[in-house]
């Protein structure tokens, strides 16, 4: 397919998210089995496209004068792909797959200054949010957002039970990789530009020996800030796929026990696998049943709450959600972190550590919640975040990363990874 085509794809696609309200993977998916003549460098463009338009919606939309698919896909296009009014209408010309010939107000669109634009379009996202990402960013908030709003690198996290940065480097060099450059066992890919392709590191043959986890920076740092240590009883609450419990096992050294429990068996799924090809050995499944953590009442050294947030942290990886999100939402999941936060509580012995982690940057999921649960409990403390960074991270703790109540806030922006929060709570 030629760049036409795609364009005209990518608009049909965009345009079954909106009609459909369905996710964005699954009308890529749709329209991969409708269409089995596009090659993969194709699905590849075409998901580039849509994604890309989404990622920069408001933006967007505030050049073009419109929100349509059609505006949204011609903007990515000519805004962020380098292609101009006239590049795009010779290749259009003679081409029966191109949409429709650029108009007047499309062509204006493709030069539009966004400098007298609203706050929150330059942002790029929705107006409601812009007050919580003032006040949790001050001056920055409009740089915050337009990070956000940016492509993600694929990042992996070397098994440390298994093999060093270096030789997973070794393993991916096709994919040229580079170390991180915070967390000590991440190597990353920048994301490419157009239409480049995110490698396939999954069939490489040390994925399946467990040499590594695809997994962000962000990620793999608050999972060391957790702090879990060899020998200690640690309950991560909310397991899901087993990502940060991986984590966990390397640093602890496969010794001492983890206890890895979600409330959501299905998510818990995938970890049985992945545990076995990571040869953790130290971490236990335990899945959702009356009285399954029982037991472990008053036991465990740390309690990790990676807790169900609005994912606004992930906004590179899955903006379409960014456009999704409601009030309601966010105070319905405010409501579910308040509720973990106390049962965590009740597992830890004292002297144990209590860890918050959201992938949110919103302080009403993650200062707020850290301030209510102790003003709520007075036998907890915060504990000193730049003391658990130098600890863990063997570094210095970089300026403007602690926010007003004490936690640490990871951000594209900031960082270069997804957004992240945690907090240590000790008992």
């Amino acid at each position: 397919m030629r760049l036409p085509g795609r364009l005209a794809a990518a608009i049909e696609v965009l345009s079954d998210v909106e009609t459909r309200h369905r996710p964005v993977s699954e009308a890529l998916k749709a329209w991969g089995i409708n269409n089995r003549f596009a090659g993969a460098g194709d699905r590849a463009a075409i998901g580039n496209l849509v994604y890309d338009a989404l990622r920069r919606r408001a933006s967007h939309a505030a050049a073009m004068g419109s929100d349509s698919p059609r505006a949204l896909v011609l903007a990515v296009a000519m805004r962020d792909w380098g292609e101009t009014p006239e590049s795009l209408a010779a290749a259009f010309e003679g081409d029966s797959h191109a949409p429709q010939p650029l108009t007047p107000e499309e062509i204006a669109g493709a030069t539009a200054d966004l400098s007298n634009a609203p706050a929150a379009a330059r942002a790029d996202l929705p107006e409601w949010l812009a007050p919580s990402l003032e006040r949790a960013f001050g001056d920055e908030w409009i740089a915050e957002g337009a990070a956000m709003a940016g492509r993600p690198s694929l990042d992996l996290r070397a098994n440390a039970l298994k093999a060093s940065p270096e030789k997973v480097m070794k393993s991916l060099a096709r994919f040229s990789p580079q170390p991180t450059t915070i967390a000590p066992f991440g190597i990353t890919m920048p994301a490419g530009p157009r239409d480049a392709r995110t490698p396939n590191v999954t069939t490489d043959e040390g994925y399946q020996k467990g040499w590594f986890e695809v997994q962000d920076q962000g990620s793999q740092i608050v999972a060391m800030l957790a702090g879990a240590r060899e020998g200690e009883q640690v309950l991560d609450l909310c397991a899901g796929a087993g990502g940060k419990t991986l984590a966990f096992a390397a640093t602890m050294g496969n010794k001492g026990q983890i206890f890895a429990y979600d409330a959501d068996r299905s998510r818990l799924a995938p970890i049985y696998d992945r545990l076995k090809r990571n040869t953790v050995r130290n971490a236990q499944v335990r899945a959702p049943q009356d009285g399954a953590l029982d037991d472990l009442v008053g036991k465990m050294d740390r309690v990790v709450v990676d807790a169900p947030c609005t994912g606004t942290g992930t906004w590179r990886r899955r903006p379409d959600t960014k456009w999704k999100l409601t009030p309601e939402l966010l105070a319905q999941r405010q409501s579910e972190q308040a509720a973990l936060l106390v049962e965590a509580a009740r597992y830890l012995k004292p002297g144990g550590t209590l860890v918050y982690i959201t992938c949110s940057i919103l302080p009403e999921e993650n200062d707020d919640q850290a301030a209510a649960f102790l003003a709520a409990n007075p036998g907890f403390q915060s504990h000193d975040m730049a003391t658990a960074w130098r600890q863990t991270l063997i570094t210095d703790l970089p300026n403007g990363l602690t926010t007003p109540g004490g936690g640490i806030c990871l951000t594209p922006h900031r960082t270069n990874t997804d957004g992240f929060y945690c907090h240590l709570l000790h008992k």
